[in-house]
């Protein structure tokens, strides 16, 4: 074994052990035994209580605690519980702390227990994080065998061991509980999680299927019920990607809207297109739950990047509220196809029912056709994530001489001059202006005599990617590119029986018959599929509305 394989296992299994053996699991099924290993599979390793308290929404569990009915430390233990048996079923865990957490915790009722009330929104609220996070006394290698034991490779940069980013300080300082941190490519620059410590993490719903990336351990852990609530970053679908593959909710917000200071990256300096920080939940007012919490603690006073922008309840109210609503009237767009890539028979299908839901309540629904074309955005994109021609991830991987995943986008190429970073710029800021010009020109089309509301799409070409098989970006990527605001909703799940092969498929390009070859209704049957609703830029708020009433919608209960 050479020494940079030792050293990933050695700190896998240093993850492992850290698992109380109380907890542990004698073995883990195969995918032929058991596809899908969350709800009853994996309560039968729970308590009836650990159950109740681990299938409550992030609000339902504020409720709680705030009223003093659940203690913050029987929280935490039943998702410290839940969150090592996800690690264990699907490999979704980069770090575990657990003991902390519960010694925070016990802290929070102690404050509960001493004045009579919670310490914040967040109170006693288990909150997982991406391991782009830095959280004191606990190491973040985001990936890479090289990053064990530094700071972000550095060693003695005196920041290895009580160095916490900005949104973790927030966090605290409302009262949540801080207990792991999860999965993610080495890179980040991945549509799936995949690195040399962890090996592959799982679709928990499917397990043939990839999880998504690059946030793709914050999926899989919520989709286990291992976290309530948890953050994830997105420079080209990092969120919203794990979202859809995993039948969650989650939000892309636009640049300077949730804090990003003092987090680990790839690319860092790279400024054209920026990865933001958003969250991932079970249900849509988990996520209006921890964005207004978030935005009290008045995150511009500390992240030079974040606008001075407080929750503006009016822009959600104009979605949920009845009258509102009725009063203003929405339209919507829908995009089937961005032109370059064919959707799977169930992405198709979920992208209808979406629409024919939104007619059903009375609202206009055209076809997108946007200018620029999408194709140009992404070559946009691809010229922009190539600006270093791949140098900062290289010297990562040098670091400990490991190989990368084959699914990794980096490359080694020519690093572009000033002069062409510029000219990018330029064709980056003109695509801009042009494609909302173009959003502008739907208010003559849409009835309501403004443009429209949000535009309906997948966030991938298939409901989850097959492993090795996420070829195309271009569903989730536009958006980074044009900076907006969207939101993942559920909608079904893919049924055999329906959604058929397509035959005599001959596609635009090869990526599109590639793609579509990787539709299997055998192996697909019974994964999560959903759709994006882009919202322009900073609409953070009125999308979150729109992801409870087109939620609601769908499923029929409240949200």
């Amino acid at each position: 074994m050479t020494d940079w394989k030792a050293k990933g296992k050695a700190k896998a299994d240093s993850i492992l052990a850290l698992i109380p053996k109380e907890w542990r699991l004698e073995s883990i099924p195969s995918v032929e035994e058991q596809r899908d290993v969350t709800g009853l599979y994996i309560q039968q390793f729970l308590s009836k209580q650990e159950i109740a308290i681990t299938e409550t929404d992030a609000v339902g569990i504020v409720c709680k605690t705030t009223a003093g009915a659940w203690t913050a430390v029987e929280v935490a233990k039943a998702f410290c519980h839940r969150a090592a048996l996800a690690h264990q079923l699907v490999n979704c865990l980069h770090e575990i702390f657990f003991d902390a957490a519960i010694a925070d915790a016990e802290r929070t009722d102690a404050y509960f227990k001493e004045h009579g009330k919670p310490v914040g929104p967040l109170h006693g609220l288990p909150v997982s994080l991406k391991d782009q996070f830095h959280v004191k006394g606990v190491e973040t290698h985001m990936g890479y065998i090289g990053w064990i034991g530094t700071f972000q490779g550095k060693k003695d940069s005196g920041k290895e061991k009580n160095y916490e980013s900005e949104m973790v300080r927030e966090l605290r300082s409302l009262g949540a509980t801080l207990y792991c941190k999860t999965s993610v490519p080495h890179t980040l620059m991945c549509g799936e999680t995949i690195n040399n410590i962890i090996g592959y993490t799982s679709n928990p719903t499917n397990r043939h299927l990839a999880t998504g990336g690059s946030s793709g351990g914050e999926g899989a852990l919520i989709a286990l019920r291992g976290s309530p609530v948890g953050f994830g970053t997105d420079i080209g679908g990092s969120i919203r990607i794990p979202a859809a593959f995993n039948g969650l909710y989650g939000i892309r917000p636009s640049v300077g809207r949730l804090p990003y200071e003092g987090m680990a990256n790839s690319m860092d300096g790279q400024n054209s297109i920026l990865s933001v920080v958003g969250p991932l939940a079970t249900t849509p007012r988990s996520l209006k739950l921890v964005v207004q919490a978030l935005l009290t603690t008045q995150p511009w006073l500390h992240d030079p990047l974040v606008n001075e922008l407080p929750y503006r309840h009016d822009a959600e109210l104009a979605i949920t509220n009845p009258l509102q609503r009725t009063a203003t009237g929405l339209s919507f767009a829908v995009m089937r196809h961005d032109g370059t890539c064919t959707p799977h028979p169930p992405v198709a299908r979920a992208v209808d029912m979406v629409v024919a839901a939104l007619r059903k309540l009375g609202h206009t629904v055209i076809d997108w056709k946007p200018t620029p074309s999408h194709e140009h955005l992404i070559d946009l994109c691809t010229k922009i994530w190539s600006f270093d021609g791949g140098a900062d991830c290289i010297k990562d991987f040098e670091l400990s001489g490991e190989d990368a995943a084959p699914q990794t986008l980096v490359t080694s190429a020519p690093q572009a001059s000033a002069s062409e970073i510029m000219a990018v710029n330029i064709a980056h800021r003109e695509a801009k202006k042009e494609y909302m010009e173009y959003w502008n020109s739907t208010s003559a089309l849409t009835g309501t005599g403004r443009a429209v509301d949000a535009v309906i799409c997948p966030v991938a070409p298939f409901a989850a990617a097959r492993p090795g098989g996420y070829k195309h970006y271009g569903y989730s990527a536009f958006v980074n590119v044009l900076d907006y605001t969207s939101v993942v909703v559920p909608v079904t799940r893919v049924d055999k029986s329906v959604d058929v092969r397509v035959e005599g498929f001959e596609g635009v390009n090869e990526v599109d018959r590639e793609t579509m070859g990787t539709y299997d209704p055998e192996i697909y049957d019974g994964a999560h599929v959903s759709v994006q609703l882009v919202g322009r830029k900073l609409q953070e708020e009125k999308m979150l509305g729109l992801a409870q009433y087109v939620g609601e919608a769908m499923h029929g209960a409240p949200l």
